[in-house]
This record gives C-alpha cells, structure tokens and sequence, in this order.
C-alpha cells in the first residue's frame, strides 16, 4: 500500500477543561467555580495544553505517512474502521482499552500525551516516537502484544466485548438478582454484580476486589499474620477469565457458594438476569457503553474470538 494511501486514525478524548467548560458553558464561569472551591484551575489549563499540543504534533508527525483523520472517544462505538487502518489512540490507559475492544485486527499504538501525569501501561510510546516508529508498523517489522479480550453473548444476539472487565449487575446502588452457573455449578444470587476481568484486567478492578476481601477476612479472624493469597495476576493473553461476586447476600432464596472462580474454553460462564428493570453488562468501566440486562435474558460469557494488537 503506497504512503499516501495509508489512512490513519487519532483516537482523542476531551480533556477535564473542556468537560468544565461543556458543564459551565465558558473557561471563565468554569475557573470561578475550580477556584471557589479552593481547587487549581491551572493545572486543568495545563493539561489541556499539553494534550492538544500532543494530538497537533502527532497530526503533523503521522502526515507524513499517510491520511489522517481524529475521532473523538464519544462516536468509537459507532465508527466503521477499515480492515487495513492503523489507529493511534493518545491518552490515557483507558482510552487504548476502550478503542481496542472496538477493532478486529487492527493494530493499535498507544501514545503517553504527558509522560510526567500519566504511567501508562498501554502507553508505551510518546508523540516524538511516531516518526520512528511509523515505518516499521507499515513494514509489519514492529512487534505487536496479543490482548486477549472478555465477551457477554446474550440469548438475543447482543453481544459486548470488554478489554479489561465485564460488570453484570443493576445500573444503581440497589442489589442484582440473576442465576449464575459455570459447568454443573448453579445457585441464585442477589449481589453487587460481577466482575469477569482478563488477563489484562487482572490487576485492576479484580484485584481490588479480592485485596479489599482478603483485609476484611484478616480482620475478622483476629489473627495479624493471617494471610491470604491475592495475587490474580493473569497473562495479558491468557486463554481464561476470573469472575468475582461482589457483596453476595444470603438469604432465604440467594446464596454464596460460587463467588470466585476461573472461565475456561471448557467452562463458561452463564448468567440469567432476574431483574424486572435497570440491569446491565457494560465493559471496561465505562458505564454509558452498556447493553441490558433484565428478565428473560441470558448472558453467556466466554474469553473472546478475537484479540487486540498493541505495537510495543
């Protein structure tokens, strides 16, 4: 494919200034605000700088190769990439894992705006790697990290993938109701939801969960150096999911038996929602990007057919 037919696409999030300003119509009315509640208005101004001057000189650098278009985080969900395009998300960790789980085989670069706020696990490169890095992408001689990715089938045919973790519970703070089976295993639970992470989502949200449960139990116990093994530390890869319930409730017609546990190619995981309203699977944290779950649906959720390719 010749340079000029390359076509490249930024993937760009709003910055927090420009969320203020959406919130309190202009840059000034948002500063009053910041700075009537003692907070530093210009460390928002600061980012924000430093953001769209990262996405100016990406589009500047990426030129070179070939046709560059910015997508906006909000329409990913809705935008059509083609099978040879080469995406460029800058930002933060979650912006790379929201826009992967939208691709096919696509490679992904993941591009640190601002190396001194942000880690960045899935951000391996910074706008001044683009130029040497780019040409090796198109020759195909750039390593890539396989991803392998969660994904909820339903029994109507919606389907959500998740690069980090699946959530399956009630959209509020109100307690879920659903069946939940893996192999010969089932039992009715009334819970917080649930949390089916990857292998890259095994040090996240999971992690949290299991950590927060394991203080809880040395606590009870009474016994300082009681210790529980918490480490759920999975291959970005791994060919298996966790799954962790939240906040089970026993009851008269819930129970808490099966509240941890692993989802093999053998064993998925089944969940029947007996929610009249308000139930949901959203993926990877952002709780706008849903599909519901409520009465009469069933979720079968399995390691995904598909991966994601970070360049590395």
């Amino acid at each position: 494919m010749a340079a000029k037919e390359q076509k490249i696409i930024i993937i760009k999030r709003r910055t927090r200034l420009e969320e203020l300003v959406e919130r309190f119509n202009t840059v000034l009315q948002a500063k009053f605000y910041i700075e009537h509640m003692g907070a530093d208005f210009s460390d928002y101004q600061r980012e924000a700088e430093v953001y769209n001057s990262a996405v100016a000189l990406a589009v500047e650098s990426l030129g070179r190769f070939g046709r560059v278009q910015i997508v906006d985080r909000a329409f990913v969900p809705n935008f059509i990439f083609g099978s040879d395009d080469l995406v460029v998300a800058i930002g933060q960790d979650g912006l790379v894992a929201n826009t992967m789980k939208y691709l096919t085989e696509q490679r992904i670069i993941g591009v640190n705006p601002d190396p001194e706020r942000w880690d960045g696990i899935l951000l391996p490169f910074t706008v001044s790697d683009l130029r040497l890095i780019i040409p090796e992408v198109l020759r195909h001689s750039r390593p890539c990290k396989e991803v392998a990715m969660a994904k909820a089938q339903l029994n109507d045919g919606q389907n959500i993938y998740a690069v980090n973790d699946l959530f399956v519970g009630q959209r509020t703070h109100v307690s879920a109701k659903y069946e939940i089976q893996i192999g010969a295993d089932q039992e009715r639970q009334s819970s917080s939801g649930i949390i089916i992470s990857t292998g890259l989502g095994s040090t996240a949200w999971l992690k949290s969960v299991v950590t927060g449960a394991a203080a809880i139990v040395k606590y009870l116990s009474g016994n300082k150096g009681f210790n529980i093994k918490t480490d759920t530390k999975l291959d970005w890869n791994a060919d298996c999911l966790y799954f962790s319930v939240r906040e089970p409730f026993i009851s008269r017609t819930s129970h808490a038996n099966l509240v941890i546990g692993r989802v093999t190619a053998q064993e998925s995981l089944v969940v029947r929602s007996l929610m009249a309203g308000d139930g949901v699977i959203f993926s990877d944290g952002i709780e706008s990007d849903f599909i519901q779950f409520n009465a009469g649906i069933e979720a079968t959720i399995t390691v995904a057919e598909k991966k994601g390719y970070l360049v590395i």
